[in-house]
């Protein structure tokens, strides 16, 4: 039951609507799934299970009942914490879409000059569209643009924004939905029904399927890209606790 409830709630209720609602229903979720089986490393906070999650198929025991966090999310936080200087360097930060596993903790770091962007996002400082944003060029030192870029139909224009306004010597850190088996990216404007949207492209709001080209995108825009398998030195047991997703690639970019 738990899974058609939490598909029906993925698929009909509008993502701004969702985010205010999560706040009232997340401490009663991490409350009544506490336990000691799971970690979520953003919160360390422990629980028996955590929740499924999926817009078609569902996956079981992915999303963090206290964050909201995904698989993703825990992995990008681990990779923060033990490979950067991003919790402890001054660092000038724009971030789309924001997560909301991260918006609250990445607003109050002392280190950050953080600014969130988005069209529709509750969450968002600044109202702008990602192919044409209101910021002076080579202005931010890091860049996160996560599970963004599936949604945009001008993908291309959209990464030569991204370079435009991350600072020489700037990182970002561009995730997406990506099928690894596949050498090309798949794109079919011609499927306009949500179902089969949903089908075809894992979401129905999604217009693309990224493939291996993904990366050699990014290169083409002027990036110098690094294809982190970060669970790759993770042990077995971590990878177990904290519910990632073994051989998800982070897309780590420089200028």
């Amino acid at each position: 039951m738990s899974k058609k409830l939490f598909r029906f709630i993925l698929n009909f209720i509008p993502r701004p609507l969702l985010i205010r609602l999560s706040y009232i229903i997340r401490p009663i979720l991490a409350f009544l799934l506490k336990g000691n089986t799971y970690t979520d490393p953003i919160d360390d906070r422990n629980f028996r299970s955590f929740l499924p999650y999926g817009y078609g198929t569902q996956r079981n025991n992915v999303l963090s009942p206290s964050t909201l966090s995904l698989e993703r999310h825990r992995l990008l936080w681990l990779y923060l914490k033990n490979e950067t200087d991003f919790f402890s360097a001054k660092k000038k930060v724009l971030h789309f879409a924001p997560e909301q596993a991260f918006y609250k903790r990445f607003r109050k770091m002392k280190n950050l000059e953080y600014i969130t962007t988005d069209l529709n996002s509750p969450l968002a400082d600044v109202k702008a569209d990602i192919c044409n944003l209101p910021f002076k060029d080579d202005e931010f030192d890091i860049i996160f643009c996560n599970h963004v870029l599936e949604h945009i139909p001008d993908d291309t224009k959209a990464m030569q924004e991204l370079y435009r306004v991350l600072k020489v010597g700037g990182m970002g850190v561009f995730q997406i939905p990506q099928d690894l088996t596949r050498e090309a990216t798949f794109e079919d404007n011609t499927i306009t029904d949500k179902k089969e949207r949903a089908k075809i492209f894992g979401q129905y709001d999604h217009v693309r399927v990224y493939g291996r080209d993904y990366f050699d995108k990014l290169r083409s825009v002027g990036f110098k890209v690094e294809e982190v398998d970060y669970t790759s030195i993770l042990s077995e047991a971590d990878i177990t606790k904290y519910c990632l997703a073994k051989g998800e690639i982070i897309p780590v970019v420089y200028k």
